[in-house]
């Protein structure tokens, strides 16, 4: 009877050794598992100092903003492409911040129109040229673009609209301080651009 229970109370401190075991398993891998998930959300959240006042702002990863980002980036590039003004420097530095944006083909439109007398041109009759983004329309899957836009010469007697239209594609590249947003126009052609309105300016 005595060896009866004293098997018994052996059978049983196993048990609860057993349960206290795996009970401590089950505690240590839901406590990685829970401090696993709150680094990961503390890592998306990135506070930024505002004065003295810090704010909580969201850690986003590119594929959610790839389609802002890309319109941003073609934007800039036409902005500096197609932005003159008669000052050599000025048009250098433009073209300059212009091509850490696109591939060798922005780079063949530009040594193309410096050939022709294009800049030398804007310099001699003291044209300002600036440039209207009206749409542009992204394929994401396809990383192709199409930007429609809108520039404007205005001369020393005149001023003359003009409609232009590109298209391109963009590869992903590594983000520096010049190519911001880690993208790079590709395949860049001009599909349009024709003059649209011609108006005698008013001199006083």
């Amino acid at each position: 009877m005595v060896i009866k229970n004293l098997e018994n109370k052996i059978k049983l401190v196993g048990i609860v050794c057993v349960a206290v075991i795996v009970g401590c398993v089950v505690i240590s891998l839901s406590s990685i598992w829970t401090a696993r998930g709150m680094v990961a959300d503390a890592q998306q959240k990135i506070y930024v100092l505002d004065g003295n006042v810090p704010i909580l702002v969201q850690r986003t990863s590119m594929e959610e903003t790839l389609d802002v980002e890309a319109r941003s980036h073609v934007e800039m590039f036409h902005h500096y492409f197609f932005t003159l003004a008669p000052d050599d420097k000025y048009i250098q530095y433009t073209m300059e911040k212009a091509m850490y944006l696109v591939d060798e083909t922005g780079l063949a439109q530009y040594n193309t129109l410096k050939e022709k007398g294009f800049y030398n041109n804007i310099m001699g009759t003291s044209a300002v040229f600036s440039i209207f983004c009206d749409s542009i329309k992204f394929d994401k899957e396809k990383m192709e673009f199409t930007y429609y836009g809108r520039q404007r010469i205005e001369r020393r007697t005149s001023i003359l609209m003009r409609e232009l239209v590109t298209a391109g594609q963009l590869k992903r590249v590594p983000r520096t301080d010049n190519n911001p947003h880690g993208l790079l126009i590709v395949n860049w052609r001009t599909l349009l651009n024709k003059d649209i309105e011609q108006r005698a300016k008013n001199n006083y």
